[in-house]
This record gives C-alpha cells, structure tokens and sequence, in this order.
C-alpha cells in the first residue's frame, strides 16, 4: 500500500518496511498472543521518491527523529494490527507532511500608537520614581 502524503509526492510501498510486536494495553489475554503493535520504518537518507532539496529539509526538520536517515513510527494505540497500520501510515504522512511545508517569514510590524503612548508613559513614570530616590538639593 502506497503513502500518499501530497497528490505531488508519493511514498512507494516498497520503500516501506513493517515490524510487528506484542503490545501493552488493553486486550486482556488477546494482548499476551498477537501481534499488535505496528512499526513503520522508512529511510529517508536513501529514498528515491524526494528531490534532493525535499531530502535535506527532511534530514533538517526532523533530525532528531532520525536514526541513520531511517525514521521510525510506532502504533499500538488500537487491538487491531490492521488498525495501527493505517495509525502508523498516517503518522508518517503527518510527520513528511509537516516537515515539507515551507517556513513562513514574520515581517515586524510597527507598534500601534496606543502602545507607543503606554511605553512613553511607563518610561515617564519610572524617571519619576528614580527621581524621587534622589538626595534632596543643598537649598
């Protein structure tokens, strides 16, 4: 099953790998004899699917998600194997997705007039208070 994470960019299955485990949580006996727990694990350093600009934003964005290149997503929220694969697929898409949306540039704004005239204040209010600490005049 492919992972379609933008309609321009698709994660081939082949890419991915699957690793199942035994889970802890709810499922009562049901847990001590499957496999539920789910691990999707996808190398990002060494995939054909990303032009070499999206590689090196990914490699940044998520470094410390990384392990060698490779990141790895785990699910064992549900019972179900089938139901934490689809879990784990849509975390990684959530993950590349997030990791491959461009940064947004704050532009500073300038202060409103009410706030300048509070910060005037404020200033004239503390001149006024270290002012008065002073040593009275020798008049």
């Amino acid at each position: 099953m492919d992972l379609e994470i933008s309609p321009s960019l698709t994660v081939p299955a082949s890419e991915l790998a699957w690793r199942f485990s035994r889970s802890s949580g709810p499922g009562g006996q049901h847990v001590n004899t499957t496999d539920s727990r789910a691990e999707l694990i996808w190398d990002l350093a060494g995939s054909a699917t990303l032009t070499d600009e999206q590689r090196q934003l990914l490699l940044k964005r998520l470094g410390r998600k990384l392990v060698a290149g490779v990141i790895t997503v785990t699910a064992s929220e549900e019972r179900s194997q089938l139901r934490n694969r689809e879990i784990a697929l849509a975390k990684l898409a959530g993950l590349i997705g997030k990791g491959l949306v461009p940064e947004t540039v704050r532009r500073a704004s300038k202060p409103t007039r009410g706030s300048a005239r509070r910060h005037r204040a404020a200033k004239e209010l503390r001149s006024a208070t270290k002012q008065q600490r002073r040593r009275p005049s020798a008049e």
